[in-house]
């Protein structure tokens, strides 16, 4: 079944069915089944609507990172020292690169990506 056309409400071919669904109204598509030779029409309605805030970004490379190692995690603490990272006493975690954080396989040590001061 393929999709030809999809129409926004007030445009030709969707302005009976805007006055039927009003603003709900999202789009008309027309799609045709060459099998039974039929032409369908669809709509596509508004059903809720909610209050959402997008997740943030994911870091990039350049960005630091907040990661949480315990203290007999000296080797680790090694790795991450010897990339660039720097111990935050204020916070008791550990800050580094986004591209380090992937280069060691601790994305799943990240606390969190904002507030952190450059290296």
């Amino acid at each position: 079944m393929n999709s030809r056309s999809t129409v926004r409400p007030g445009q030709r071919g969707a302005k009976k069915l805007f006055t039927q669904y009003g603003e709900r109204l999202v789009c008309v598509r027309y799609r045709y089944d060459e099998q039974r030779q039929k032409r369908l029409k669809t709509v596509a309605l508004l059903v809720e609507e909610a209050q959402w805030s997008a997740p943030p970004p994911p870091p990039t490379n350049k960005d630091l990172v907040a990661l949480a190692l315990t203290l007999a995690e000296t080797t680790l603490q090694q790795q991450v020292k010897h990339r660039g990272g720097r111990w935050n006493p204020q916070r008791g975690l550990w800050e580094v690169r986004y591209e380090h954080v992937r280069a060691l396989g601790l994305q799943d040590r990240i606390i969190d990506t904002a507030g952190l001061s450059g290296l």
